[in-house]
């Protein structure tokens, strides 16, 4: 079962690793954007893949060229490990679009 990470924790790895994630009450959120839909649906459906393949699904959002994305380990109602290995994933492919 993942853990929760603690607040220190997890601001330090955010502050250091994953530039604009910000850590809210019990998840971390970011905002992307991009010049169209298409890249924005694009970008989601890249995620979406890894999503089913890792079985953790973001909550998210999409208004034509916006993307914004919370994660959280549901079953801890908390962030732990896997939010944070799906951030970097997310990062790794924001770059390919932007």
């Amino acid at each position: 079962m993942p853990e929760k990470l603690a607040k220190e924790e997890l601001n330090i790895i955010l502050q250091n690793n994953l530039k604009g994630w910000e850590l809210k009450e019990n998840y971390i959120e970011k905002k992307f954007v991009f010049n169209d839909f298409k890249s924005a649906f694009s970008f989601m459906t890249f995620i979406a893949l890894k999503c089913e393949q890792i079985d953790h699904h973001p909550d998210w959002s999409n208004v034509y060229n916006t993307v914004y994305i919370k994660l959280q380990t549901h079953s801890i109602q908390n962030v732990s490990n896997l939010d944070l290995e799906l951030a970097q994933f997310i990062e790794n492919i924001y770059k390919k679009f932007s």
